[in-house]
């Protein structure tokens, strides 16, 4: 356990040196000392060495339960026997990682997203969630004929220019909330998609109904987390008053569930409120712990994505005069067998009887006991969020946007939050709780004390 305040050199811990002295060395052949923006933890991240069921070892040997589970892909925690198995096999029977050609487990995949999924008809493959948001998108200006992308403030869908724009905007620059303006979130994101992205107020459905009718002429496509952030659900009304929108103005709605896909049901966040949208996004817990994306939805849309033989590099030439080009999907790892036969083991767990029940049920029971132990110390927080995902949120505000966040006393969060991770309780400061099948009542009770302690430390500071 962590157990050693910061120290005058900024380490989270004396020990975690070790970590320092890596993230130092890492700074020199990688830029920021990370792969990606999102493994980054001031002073310094802590880098992993090994883990196991629902812990996380770092390379100084501290312990951690793990809550962040590689951004909730990890449903059924580090290294499941099964899923371990699934994948010796493939490679064991197959006699490779991948055939670079078709093969059964891309039907089998498609048709158990086909069952799970009633707004899926048709399946197509990815290596990413990223990916696949931006081949829902790409299918729907594609089977509409318009440029214009619909989002929502605050929704996350790929680091990619087309929706890079206000993720975590800065609100002087927003625009008023009834009509937010896109703020790029990077620099190099060229003006064209500023111009072409109509930007939403989540769970205002007055004025996101009002936005999408003045601008259906231009829209393709709304694409929307219907969990903002894998924590803040629609609201039912607003949800179900997207959907009949869309489908009024010919709009093509797209769910990117790559966060709630199997988190919040087996048939995702559109299970859970009963919605069918017309294109799917999924992602995370799809690969079972490997890198995968999936596209799926209604067959006219999805058909969209089939090859054109008479398109074919040796056809060139041939008469194509009056035919609707095709849209270009590829990927030399799509449908990686590997990543199948992971994502299928993965899912079987969680078909057992009683499974997602419990998972949920342990969930639940985690945000009850850490909202007690809050409000013992008088600290006024919630817990927001669905099936097997929840934020800590420091505010009695009624939580439904983005903007609703900055009511949240962030300054406090995060301190806690550092101090959870000297009493090894693991999870990016300020982000989200994903709970796996393998978290023990131990672990829950544990997870609590360590609150218990971590609120004391910073109320004493």
């Amino acid at each position: 356990m962590l157990t050693i305040t910061t120290d005058s050199k900024g380490l989270i811990s004396d020990h975690t040196k070790k970590s320092a002295e890596l993230f130092e060395k890492a700074g020199k052949v990688i830029p920021g000392g990370v792969t990606a923006h999102i493994k980054h933890i001031a002073p310094h991240p802590l880098v992993m060495e090994k883990a196991k069921g629902s812990k996380i070892y770092d390379v100084d040997c501290n312990e951690y339960i793990d809550y962040l589970l590689s951004y909730g892909a990890l449903i059924h925690g580090h290294g499941h026997e099964h899923v371990q198995q699934a994948v010796m096999n493939q490679m064991e029977t197959d006699g490779t990682t991948i055939f670079g050609t078709p093969h059964k487990l891309e039907i089998t995949m498609a048709e158990k997203l086909i069952d799970l999924y009633p707004s899926i008809d048709m399946v197509r493959y990815t290596n990413s969630g990223l990916e696949a948001t931006l081949l829902a998108i790409r299918t729907a200006m594609a089977y509409t004929g318009k440029t214009k992308l619909a989002k929502f403030e605050g929704h996350y869908h790929g680091g990619y220019d087309q929706v890079l724009l206000s993720v975590n905007p800065d609100l002087k620059q927003a625009g008023g909330e009834e009509a937010p303006q896109a703020v790029p979130e990077s620099s190099g994101i060229p003006e064209y998609y500023v111009e072409n992205t109509i930007m939403l107020p989540f769970n205002d459905l007055e004025n996101a109904e009002r936005i999408l009718r003045k601008h259906a002429g231009e829209i393709s496509g709304l694409i929307l987390e219907p969990v903002q952030g894998g924590f803040i659900p629609a609201e039912q009304d607003f949800i179900q008053g997207i959907r009949k929108i869309t489908e009024e103005l010919g709009i093509v709605l797209i769910f990117d569930e790559v966060k709630t896909g199997f988190r919040v049901g087996l048939g995702g966040a559109q299970e859970m409120f009963g919605i069918k949208p017309d294109l799917t996004a999924l992602g995370k817990v799809l690969g079972g712990g490997f890198p995968v994306g999936a596209i799926g939805g209604k067959r006219e849309f999805m058909m969209t994505t089939a090859v054109d033989d008479s398109r074919d590099i040796l056809t060139a030439g041939a008469d194509n005069t009056n035919k609707k080009q095709s849209v270009f999907h590829s990927g030399t790892y799509n449908g990686h067998p590997t990543v199948l036969a992971a994502g299928l083991a993965t899912i079987d767990v969680l078909e057992q009887p009683g499974a997602v029940d419990d998972l949920f049920a342990k969930t639940n029971l985690l945000r009850k006991k850490l909202e007690a132990v809050y409000h013992q110390h008088g600290l006024t927080m919630q817990t927001v969020g669905a099936g097997s995902i929840f934020n800590i949120i420091l505010t009695d505000r009624k939580i439904l946007n983005y903007r609703d966040m900055e009511h949240h006393d962030a300054n406090l969060r995060k301190e806690i939050d550092y101090e959870l991770l000297k009493l090894g309780i693991y999870t990016k400061p300020m982000n989200r709780y994903s709970m796996s099948t393998v978290h023990s009542d131990e672990d829950i009770e544990q997870t609590v004390s360590a609150h218990d302690e971590a609120i004391r430390r910073v109320l004493n500071k």
